[in-house]
């Protein structure tokens, strides 16, 4: 499975109270989940192609494993994995209410091993679109094809939340392909919620997570 990137326009969450999904317990699945770094790049856009291609099908053009992807992500994971691991943002709590995020956290990115062997990874960020500080967003979440409906994808999703809702944001948002019904069927099980948001002519839609405030 793999979440949509990209910049698009999305319209606001209808209000409901959908399914929380608990902090990340790995026991139970022997996954161990740790920051990504540029040394994993080679691995996560191997994971990124082929989950793509297995995923997606004929609702996208295949993609192709190359020396340029692999350059992007170890970019990207390498810049991600500096950022100092103290929360970034600035978070102001009312009486009453979840924290509000006043100063979004710079995107970050995780792996999950079985075994040692990278099976996964997740990112997040500030929302890109809409641009709001209040809403951060699942980037990319990919598992690969072999480990499908293994726990990885679900162990990764929690990761991310807790992470979302530990910076303060109130909601979260990701894209997806309107026909894709594999991924929508695990977003609506992870406690996602369809917006309304489309973007690329329909050919994308938009899930909301309402973040409510939990111990820590």
């Amino acid at each position: 499975m793999v979440a949509q990137r990209g910049d698009g326009e999305g319209t606001p969450l209808r209000r409901g109270a959908p399914r929380l999904l608990p902090r990340a317990d790995l026991s139970a699945v022997n996954i161990a989940i740790r920051t990504a770094t540029g040394a994993d790049a080679a691995r996560v856009a191997q994971i990124y192609v082929d989950s793509w291609n297995a995923g997606f099908g004929d609702l996208m053009p295949p993609q192709a494993l190359d020396d340029d992807r692999i350059d992007r992500w170890t970019a990207t994971l390498t810049t991600a994995a500096s950022v100092d691991p103290q929360p970034a943002a600035t978070s102001v709590r009312a009486q009453t209410g979840p924290c509000i995020a006043t100063t979004p956290r710079a995107p970050r990115w995780w792996v999950a091993a079985r075994s040692g062997v990278v099976a996964g990874f997740v990112g997040i960020g500030p929302s890109r679109d809409p641009v709001d500080p209040d809403l951060g967003e699942v980037d990319t979440i990919a598992v690969d094809p072999a480990l499908w409906r293994s726990g990885v994808g679900t162990v990764l999703m929690r990761t991310a939340l807790d992470a979302l809702r530990d910076d303060g944001y109130r909601e979260a948002i990701l894209w997806t392909l309107a026909d894709y019904d594999r991924g929508q069927r695990f977003y609506l099980s992870a406690g996602w919620t369809p917006d309304g948001g489309t973007r690329d002519n329909g050919h994308q839609v938009s899930f909301r997570h309402h973040l409510r405030d939990i111990p820590r």
